[in-house]
This record gives C-alpha cells, sequence and structure tokens, in this order.
C-alpha cells in the first residue's frame, strides 16, 4: 500500500502524488517492491532490511542520501499471549523526498508529536520521539500487566499465568535489544549532525530523543531485571499454593479415615440390630451422625493443633 503526504503548515497531511515530499510504502508488495528498487536505487539487500523484523538499526549516509533503519514496537495484541514484538522500518531522504518503509499497515502522522515540521529532517526527528514515546507507552503497559499477573498467581497452582510472566520477559529483552540498536544511531546522528545539516531547533530535538531514549533503555533494563530475577521465586509460589492444598486434602483424608472405620465396622445393619428394641432407629442414626461429626471435628482439631505445635519449634529453631 503506497499513501502520499506532504509539510503543510507545520504538520504532515495527505497530498496528491505531484505535490507530496513524504512517502510512505506500507507492507509493499512485488510491484511497489519493484518500484522502490527503481526510483530509490536501492538494492535488494536493503529494501529486505527495511521489512525484516530481525535487522539490526543502522544508517547510512551520503551527500546524496540519507537511510536508516529504525527499530519500532508493533501494535500489542493479547488475543493467545501476553507478547510484544518489535518490526523494523526504513527511512531515505533522496533529494528532497522523504520516503518511508514499513512492514505494517499503521501510519503514525496523526500522533500528536508530528507538529510544528518544517523540514524533512524534522518529520525524521519526530518519527524518533513519536517511537521512543511509543516503547515508553509499552513498557508502562507491561508493568501494569505485570502487577496484575503477580495477584492472580499468588492465588494459582496453574502454569498458565507463569507462562504469561515468561512472555513479558521474553518481550522486555526484544525490547531492551531493539532500544539498544537504536540508541547506536541516534549516537551516530548526533556525531555527523555537521554532514546532515540539521538545524539549531533540530539539533535541540535530537538531543531531547537523546535523553528520553536513555531513560526509556534504563526503563527496560530495570524491568526486565526484576522481572527474570523474580521468576523462580514465582514458580516456587505455585509449588507452594500445590503444597497447601495437599496438605489441606491430606487433612480431610485423614479425618475421614476414622469415621469410615466405624462406618464400615458390620455394617450398617448391624447397628440396627444393636439398638433395635429399646431406641427407635430415626433417633440411633441420629445419635450415630452426631458422634461421627464430633469425632471428626475433634480429629481435625487434633491434627491442627499438632500442626501448628510444629510450627512453633520450627520458628523457635530457625530464631
Amino acid at each position: 500500500m503506497k499513501e502520499f503526504f506532504e509539510l503543510k503548515n507545520g504538520t504532515v497531511l495527505p497530498g496528491v502524488p505531484e505535490a507530496s515530499n513524504i512517502v510512505v510504502y506500507a507492507q509493499p508488495d512485488d510491484e511497489e517492491k519493484k518500484e522502490l528498487l527503481a526510483t530509490l536505487q536501492l538494492d535488494q539487500h536493503a529494501l529486505e532490511s527495511a521489512l525484516d523484523p530481525d535487522e539490526i538499526s543502522r544508517m547510512e549516509f551520503t551527500p546524496d542520501y540519507l537511510y536508516i533503519i529504525w527499530k519500532r514496537p508493533n501494535t500489542a495484541s493479547f488475543k493467545q499471549f501476553l507478547k510484544f514484538e518489535v518490526s523494523s522500518l526504513g527511512m531515505f531522504v533522496r533529494q528532497g523526498r522523504l520516503t518511508l518503509i514499513l512492514g505494517e499497515s499503521v501510519v503514525p502522522f496523526a500522533a500528536k508529536e508530528f507538529q510544528g515540521i518544517t523540514s524533512l529532517n524534522g518529520v525524521i526527528m519526530k518519527f524518533l520521539l513519536h517511537t521512543t514515546h511509543h516503547f515508553l507507552g509499552h513498557l508502562k503497559v507491561i508493568k501494569q500487566l505485570n502487577g496484575e499477573i503477580q495477584g492472580k498467581l499468588n492465588l494459582s497452582m496453574e502454569n498458565r499465568y507463569l507462562l504469561q510472566m515468561f512472555g513479558l520477559g521474553e518481550s522486555l529483552i526484544y525490547y531492551l535489544n531493539a532500544l539498544e540498536a537504536n540508541a547506536s544511531v541516534l549516537t551516530k546522528l548526533r556525531n555527523h549532525t555537521d554532514r546532515i545539516s540539521f538545524s539549531k531547533a533540530e539539533l535541540e530535538m535530537l538531543d531531547d530523543i537523546i535523553i528520553e531514549h536513555q531513560q526509556c533503555c534504563r526503563q527496560a533494563q530495570i524491568y526486565s531485571s526484576v522481572l527474570s530475577g523474580l521468576m523462580d521465586a514465582r514458580g516456587n509460589i505455585i509449588n507452594n499454593n500445590m503444597n497447601i492444598l495437599l496438605k489441606n486434602l491430606t487433612l480431610i483424608n485423614v479425618v475421614f479415615l476414622p469415621l469410615n472405620l466405624i462406618a464400615g465396622i458390620g455394617g450398617m445393619s448391624e447397628y440396627t440390630r444393636m439398638t433395635e428394641g429399646f431406641i427407635n432407629w430415626p433417633i440411633a442414626y441420629a445419635l450415630f451422625l452426631a458422634a461421627m461429626v464430633v469425632t471428626g471435628i475433634l480429629t481435625w482439631t487434633f491434627l491442627v493443633r499438632q500442626i501448628n505445635r510444629q510450627k512453633i519449634v520450627k520458628d523457635r529453631d530457625y530464631r
């Protein structure tokens, strides 16, 4: 899909092919790829790099053109797994025209960052800033999801929430790798501003982007370290919840063991014959049921007290 835009009144607006100085190729088909190779004089590798999600961010420039491979987060989707992914895009400036090559159909020019633009270099700066804000927004969502899953995991005995945690941890690793790759492009841009002809305002914007990008990298590092460092502890929480459940089931089984023994000796018909003649059977069975309930309660109380005593002894030994 090919779209045309133009700079007008400090913003990016849809335009016509003749007057547009910004062209966006979103998920280009074979014909559009051939057109890109011909008009931009790109080689096949450079074109495929802009569409390859595993491509490393980089920058190439000559007096005639500027070419940037940049990483950005994909639009989040939670249909199956909690997983955030990144994709690549290409920005190519040649002969006063900016060409964007995207691997997805979302064009972000409607975002609030794309205001107050006076040049194509300004569009690039705004795009880099928008991507950094996009990463920060996703990191905030990851932190919120981590808190929600942690609350569910504390009461869970399933691996489902633990697998979701693994998905978030994997996403943070991808994000951190993409952010570090983008940081190298920003550094190279800052070191060669004299050869790319940035204005003073664009240089100040580039410095602001570098600062925000560093903060974003640091935040991703912290989240990744916390998530990976506590992964073993979260697995132990699930095991502990399972052990508590098994202990309670064992207590219930032990409580019912003497009751089954009493009820099974001789069968219920023997109890009827023993009480026949001197007490009505409804009263006899009511008393029998009450005795069983009292026996169960006493057995449960005894076992719980024994367990609590063992805990107290262990706590004293630990201290």
